[in-house]
């Protein structure tokens, strides 16, 4: 017999019965009735029900045992009783009595339970991750990620893509993060850095005659953390094309991330149609360039109703230039408590409040108004039927602009009774990432928001340039290795007006995927860099590789780039990404478990020739 096992803890069934049989796990739960012990023992595939009494030559060593003990039995398989069989787990028509058994790693007392999945602080489940990991939800996360890994290849092979592997330790290239840095032994003062994606060295790969590149990459970029982005690195799913254009990238991609949502997502709807949306309409109608599509609202530009009316706020916004009025509809908010529930969310974002109208039933003491009479007449002439009760716009702008325009506006909306609508205004970027977290909890407020699906949307026409409103100077809004629309033509006129190949997809509000079609030409690539203030000594000391290769025939090329962790913490239906990956970081960026970063010996430093400078 082997000297661990002869059968996993998943293995054995009712066929089993009467087999001598060798077990190896953890102790996941003991259970002691009336001198009998039962011990549910765990290893990566399942769990066995194991038991010994006193007539085991064992018992007393049994007894000493404890949860998260690793240990050897060696058994004889027995069927339950009937009235005891767990249907829950594939081993529950059988038990084993233990005839012996080794310790093969004892456990201290544990900083963390496994058994039961109770909630415990992040730092302690990070400290102890090697702990946390034996859990089943964890357990079943892992083992997601290494399934869609693996299928993400298969399909990519299925494409004929070829699997390349580019450098970890490169030159320091901005990507729109912070780099790592990894000083030179070899070349005091001078520094390496971990890429922050294989942006580079895939273009290249097209240059040197390799028409379908991916990769599964590692990229490490020194940001900020949230919880759907980890702080230091992450993995992707890197690909690139010759002789492509926009639309067949997408034809390329979709079905790998379609089919990977339909393999692994776990009976959840997964869209077909995925709309290719401008960014420009994004923003507009989402308030977001990663659209969650399983709300439906769409906001509108109003500002038409607005313009010259009795809400002085709003007319007078309208009069500075660039100013605009949305509203976000809310199909059956129509409620006072829940408009001013939505003002209050306004509040905590920073604004004054959001203003809002929603539409009811017309009141008698609105039939009285109108009519000139008696509140009670009102009520009697509703009750006939004699005056049709109808509806009516209520809330502070409803009263402040009028019937007419509130109700051009609710047929503009496609609204109704029971409905209400949030109107913000300004300059629209000021405002609009308010406005889309406000249609977000709209959404989910009144139950609009389809949970059980995913939905997808091409984000296409990224800007080029943006300005900055305070200096006026001109800079790249996005990537800047993307070809302009129009090439070489469309960088002699307004910077701003620049559209760029650049396209995101979007899926159930994150960012899933990013890429472009590449500018590969020099004298474009130049130009472009010109307008944002780089010239072209300064391009060619950033991305000379690059634009050296350019120059040997390079061909039109495009690709993207796919979140790895972020596709597979929607798969596992999670909120924070560091519930999918094995050993992250902390919010501070920092490995409690392994205490990094950690200060550096001195020999090490006087290698590279750096001196720490303390920090006040």
């Amino acid at each position: 017999m082997h000297a661990y096992r002869s059968h996993t803890c998943a293995d054995l069934n009712i066929s089993n019965k009467g087999d001598a049989v060798r077990l190896s796990g953890w102790v996941h739960r003991v259970r002691d009735h009336g001198g009998i012990l039962f011990i549910d023992l765990r290893d990566h595939y399942g769990i066995t029900q194991v038991l010994c009494d006193p007539d085991s030559p064992v018992f007393k060593d049994v007894e000493k045992v404890r949860s998260e003990w690793c240990i050897r039995i060696d058994g004889e398989v027995k069927a339950r009783d009937e009235s005891l069989i767990n249907t829950k787990i594939p081993t529950g028509e059988v038990e084993v009595f233990i005839r012996d058994m080794e310790v093969l790693g004892a456990a201290a007392e544990l900083p963390l339970m496994v058994f039961g999945e109770q909630e415990y602080p992040e730092e302690t489940r990070l400290r102890y991750r090697y702990l946390d990991l034996r859990r089943e939800k964890m357990q079943a996360n892992m083992v997601l990620r290494s399934d869609v890994v693996s299928s993400i290849r298969k399909r990519m092979w299925d494409k004929s893509f070829k699997e390349f592997q580019t450098p970890i330790i490169t030159a320091s290239s901005p990507e729109g993060a912070r780099d790592f840095l990894v000083p030179s032994r070899l070349h005091p003062g001078k520094f390496y850095a971990l890429p922050q994606a294989p942006q580079q060295f895939k273009q290249l790969l097209m240059v040197s005659g390799f028409d379908k590149y991916f990769q599964i990459a590692p990229c490490f970029r020194d940001e900020d953390p949230r919880a759907d982005r980890s702080p230091t690195d992450f993995y992707q799913l890197d690909l690139e094309m010759s002789f492509v254009t926009q639309q067949d990238v997408f034809d390329t991609i979709q079905p790998v991330i379609g089919g990977i949502f339909e393999e692994f997502g776990g009976g959840r709807k997964v869209d077909q149609e995925w709309p290719q949306i401008s960014y420009k309409d994004a923003a507009l109608w989402y308030g977001s360039d990663k659209p969650d599509l399983r709300n439906p609202i769409k906001m509108q530009v109003v500002s038409e109703h607005f313009a010259g009316s009795g809400f002085a706020i709003f007319a007078k916004l309208l009069e500075q230039e660039g100013t605009e009025i949305r509203a976000i509809p809310a199909p059956t908010g129509g409620s006072r408590k829940f408009c001013d529930r939505m003002n209050a969310f306004a509040q905590k974002e920073g604004l004054p409040g959001m203003g809002y109208i929603f539409w009811r039933e017309k009141t008698a003491d609105a039939v009285a108004q109108e009519m000139g009479i008696s509140l009670k007449e009102a009520q009697a002439k509703l009750k006939s039927g004699e005056v049709e009760g109808g509806m009516e716009a209520a809330g502070p702008l409803a009263k402040n602009i009028g019937p007419e325009r509130t109700e051009a506006i609710r047929l503009q909306l496609g609204l109704n009774v029971g409905d209400a609508a949030f109107f913000l205004g300004g300059k629209p970027k000021a405002f609009e990432g308010v406005a889309g977290r406000a249609r977000t909890v709209i959404g989910d407020e009144l139950g609009l928001t389809d949970k059980d699906r995913f939905a997808f949307a091409w984000i296409v026409d990224f800007p080029i340039y943006e300005k900055d409103e305070e200096t006026g100077k001109i800079d790249f809004e996005h990537n800047p290795f993307s070809m302009p629309q129009g090439g070489m033509e469309a960088l002699q006129g307004d910077p701003l007006e620049v559209l760029g190949y650049q396209y995101d997809l979007a899926c159930n509000g994150y960012e899933l995927v990013s890429g472009a079609i590449r500018n590969h030409k020099p004298e474009i690539m130049f130009k472009a860099f010109e307008i944002a203030g780089y010239g072209e000594e300064e391009v060619r000391k950033r991305f000379g590789g690059m634009v050296n290769a350019f120059q040997y025939g390079a061909p039109p090329h495009g690709g993207c780039a796919a979140g790895i962790d972020r596709i597979v913490m929607l798969l596992a239906n999670e909120q924070n990404i560091r519930e999918v990956i094995l050993f992250p970081m902390n919010q501070r960026a920092e490995d409690l478990m392994m205490n990094a970063p950690s200060d550096p010996t001195s020999d090490q430093l006087m290698e590279l020739g750096l001196r720490v400078i303390p920090q006040d």
